[in-house]
């Protein structure tokens, strides 16, 4: 009998069209410390952990980031992206993809590096519901992206095997995680990274956004 083939998605810019939200909340968060750094550069860090995004912030402004400004800074994110949501709406064709799965009786699982206090926004908007669909946010694991705990929790929830997957992710950080727990990972364009950044990270596919992942969906395992 064949593996069950199941899918493990982000949300920020893969199922959700938040991406630029969180860049614009994080600046507004930055800013409030008195941190400066460019718009394209909180870009490039969205979906990484709050880890590695402090360090990052350490290289690019020499500013020390002590646990008690991270977590001011979460908090400001936090209050400046509830301010900001109300433009977050679902990518083209990303109901339709998870309606697909569903009638093909292929299970799946939201995975993501934000925390419920931002993520439940999107699920709203998405019509999600984390009592329905098992749903890992950043406040369930240790550590988020590039590390795989996300995505090996997600598989947990789901009782199958890490690498019976299809991680399904817009950013270099969603890839990586992939690679490192050998899951299948599947870039999407609609968060901003390009094509081959995508491929460079572990991408197998790349595809424009969810509505062309559906129409690819057989290549990727999704049928049943």
């Amino acid at each position: 009998m064949d593996a069950e083939t199941v899918f493990l998605f982000d949300l920020d810019g893969t199922l959700v069209d938040s991406v630029y939200q969180h860049v614009l909340a994080w600046k507004e968060a930055l800013d409030a410390e008195g941190i400066d750094l460019s718009v394209w550069r909180i870009h490039r860090k969205i979906g990484m952990s709050g880890g590695l995004f402090t360090n990052q912030l350490l290289r690019e402004t020499g500013v020390e980031i002590d646990p008690k400004r991270v977590e001011m800074l979460r908090q400001l994110h936090a209050a400046a992206y509830h301010r900001l949501s109300e433009g977050v709406r679902p990518l083209p064709g990303a109901r339709e993809v998870l309606q697909a799965l569903d009638d093909g009786g292929i299970r799946w699982a939201i995975a993501t590096s934000g925390r419920m206090e931002t993520a439940a926004i999107n699920l709203r908007a998405l019509g999600v519901e984390p009592e329905r669909v098992p749903v890992v946010t950043r406040d369930q694991v240790r550590h988020a992206k590039p590390d795989p705990d996300l995505f090996i929790a997600a598989a947990e929830r789901l009782s199958v095997p890490i690498g019976s997957c299809v991680v399904v992710g817009d950013s270099i950080w969603d890839m990586l995680a992939a690679v490192r727990c050998r899951a299948l990972g599947v870039g999407l364009l609609c968060g901003g990274y390009g094509e081959e950044e995508l491929q460079k990270a572990g991408a197998v596919r790349v595809y424009e956004d969810p509505r062309d992942l559906l129409v690819h969906l057989d290549e990727v395992g999704g049928r049943r």
